[in-house]
């Protein structure tokens, strides 16, 4: 996604991008931990499913949903009719959430059971989730996140109509607690365990796509977009 968008107060160290806080510093591998700027954007970037936890009712909820980001602020999208959006507007100053999004790039096989391990790439937001009420906001915010997915797509659809605005809720995350964690390599055995007769080493995994499935509907002229032949 885009860098182009107004600046933002955040939590970025001009230095050292995201400053570390209580909640972004991990309690175990830290020498995982990350809080570049550049590598937090291209991990959110790659992506476009996140996860969404807040607090219901006293109890924790993680929702599956899709996302976009546009410079320093993440959008998130759904049904006026959906229970966090709704908090997140009725609530003051917000709606206290955690976001999380993560690369699975590998399955890491160690010798002992103990060891196995994957190779990930994984961003986590903690922040207060608040309605976006601007409607030019509301469309860009749309746009992106419908760009998130598939680049250009937006460009190339229907924009929604007063009707469809209506009935859909936006809210934003800004990125100021924020931390990056990524594992690589292969299994860390034991010694002992090196002459053991287990294979050891990493499957490698990749998302791809298949060839796209013309709607049943679809007029056979149109051809298929090169933004989607390009995916």
């Amino acid at each position: 996604m885009s860098d182009t968008a107004e600046p933002q107060s955040t939590g970025l160290d001009p230095a050292n991008g995201y400053r570390p806080t209580a909640r972004t510093v991990p309690t175990r591998a830290r020498e995982l931990a990350a809080y570049d700027r550049e590598l937090v954007h291209s991990i959110l970037d790659g992506a476009y499913v996140c996860h969404l936890g807040f607090v219901r009712d006293g109890a924790p909820v993680v929702l599956p949903t899709l996302y976009g980001r546009i410079g320093e602020r993440l959008y998130v999208h759904g049904s006026t009719g959906s229970r966090p959006l709704r908090e997140a507007g009725r609530t003051d100053p917000g709606l206290p959430v955690c976001l999380t999004v993560t690369h699975v790039d590998g399955l890491v096989l160690a010798r002992s059971a103990f060891h196995h391990s994957i190779n990930y790439r994984s961003v986590v937001v903690h922040g207060v989730a608040r309605t976006v009420t601007d409607p030019q906001e509301r469309r860009v915010a749309l746009d992106a996140i419908v760009d998130q997915a598939v680049p250009g797509r937006s460009a190339d659809s229907r924009p929604a109509d007063a009707k469809e605005l209506a009935a859909t809720a936006v809210i934003r995350l800004d990125l100021q607690e924020v931390s990056a964690k990524i594992r690589t390599g292969g299994p860390n055995d034991e010694p002992g365990d090196l002459a053991l007769p287990h294979w050891a080493g990493v499957v490698p995994l990749a998302r791809g796509c298949a060839a796209p499935v013309p709607s049943d509907d679809l007029d056979p002229a149109i051809p298929v977009p090169d933004y989607i032949t390009a995916l």
